[in-house]
């Protein structure tokens, strides 16, 4: 006796399962009102070295979370649309101002010495369901001036 096994095809249960995931994302990085006793700014002047290497500096404040914070930062020039990361920063989450300071290597030939614009984020990775979810704390975008180094 023979017994017939079906199976079900894994495609569209993929499918639903990234649905799920996307929907589950869409509404943990859409950012519910801004706490305004939570901030991140950048200095007016970060620094550049001839190897391309950046440095970002500048404050922060946020509340407790329950995952790791992180500040986060990226430079872009000109009317590129095109951001570079300037490295992380773990942050501390006690309501108080602390200073960040970001590094990373950007090629040469893509940034330089002058008016540049910089986005600094304070984002927390809280674990949901078993998954570490982005949740949004601060954002800022400003111009600054680079300096070489």
């Amino acid at each position: 006796m023979f017994r017939e096994e079906t199976t079900m095809p894994v495609r569209p249960h993929l499918g639903a399962v990234a649905a799920m995931a996307a929907l589950l994302l869409a509404a943990a990085v859409t950012p519910a009102t801004a706490d305004p006793y939570e901030s991140v700014t950048a200095d007016p002047t970060g620094r550049i070295s001839a190897d391309g290497t950046v440095i970002l500096s500048g404050t922060y404040r946020c509340r407790a979370g329950t995952g790791a914070v992180f500040v986060s930062s990226s430079v872009s020039q000109g009317d590129s649309a095109v951001s570079h990361g300037v490295g992380g920063t773990r942050a501390v989450c006690d309501g108080a101002e602390h200073t960040w300071q970001n590094t990373g290597a950007v090629a040469s030939d893509k940034i330089a010495p002058g008016a540049a614009h910089v986005e600094a984020t304070v984002m927390e990775l809280r674990p949901e369901g078993g998954l570490p979810l982005p949740v949004f704390h601060a954002s800022r975008q400003q111009d600054v001036t680079l300096v070489a180094n």
